[in-house]
């Protein structure tokens, strides 16, 4: 019952530029893209994260980074080749109004699960090696933090995307369907019984309901529930009383 934060890197260089950039080294947050990632990083701020995971790739680690600095407590921030950009072979460093005339082109669009990428990886495989990751992770932090373990992955679109998708327990050809924008955070807990998706793509709004609950008199922090809400619920305390919100 941890909960991984999805956070993509802020803007680069390359997204500026149209580029698709792959694996290439130095490509950089951009000046948007700093301030993207400081803005992340103050929602991230009032939490008690157990863990900051990065892709290797620069503007993940300068994004992490900037997630770190607003951290109070000794954290450090670890890599995962993991959840690494998807290896787009021949496609890396291309403009993508050049890719766009390919053929490979539609079925990246249409139906992914059946993309491979000359010289690169197919899709599925980068699903399936980020999904993997994701949860083996996500399994360790709660065996040593407890159900109520809170950590972040900073990654990179598809990846985040293709880890929404396995969530939502859609199928990688609706991947599509999912926006994942430079910075923006992407919430999901795992449970013995499925994952929950909390949020997608939010850019704004305090993150502090994501906090454990207090513990109780027995000194023990309460579980998060396990079983879905029938109806929907009332949602978490603080933000259940409009009147707890106020100064």
């Amino acid at each position: 019952m941890a909960t991984v934060i999805l956070v993509r890197h802020g803007r680069t260089t390359a997204n500026a530029t149209g580029v698709l950039a792959g694996r290439l080294a130095g490509v950089k947050l951009d000046e948007m893209g700093h301030g993207q990632a400081a803005r992340t990083a103050q929602r991230l701020g009032g939490l008690p994260l157990t863990a900051i995971v990065s892709s290797p790739l620069e503007r993940c680690r300068q994004t992490a980074k900037a997630i770190l600095g607003a951290q109070g407590g000794p954290l450090t921030i670890s890599h995962d080749r993991g959840i690494t950009e998807c290896d787009y072979g021949e496609w890396q460093g291309r403009a993508l109004r050049d890719l766009a005339k390919e053929k490979l082109w539609s079925t990246v669009q249409s139906q992914p699960s059946a993309a491979a990428f000359p010289g690169g990886e197919s899709m599925g495989a980068m699903q399936a090696r980020a999904v993997s990751a994701v949860r083996r992770r996500d399994a360790v932090l709660e065996a040593e933090h407890g159900p109520g373990a809170i950590w972040v992955a900073v990654s990179h679109g598809d990846i985040i995307k293709s880890i929404l998708a396995d969530a939502l327990g859609m199928h990688l050809d609706l991947f599509q369907r999912i926006s994942v924008d430079p910075a923006s955070v992407s919430i999901v807990r795992y449970t013995p019984h499925r994952p929950y998706v909390l949020a997608t793509n939010t850019h704004e709004g305090d993150l502090a309901w994501l906090a454990p609950p207090k513990k109780k008199r027995s000194g023990r922090r309460a579980r998060p529930p396990v079983d879905a809400v029938v109806g929907g619920g009332a949602g978490p305390d603080h933000l259940a009383d409009p009147a707890s919100a106020r100064p």
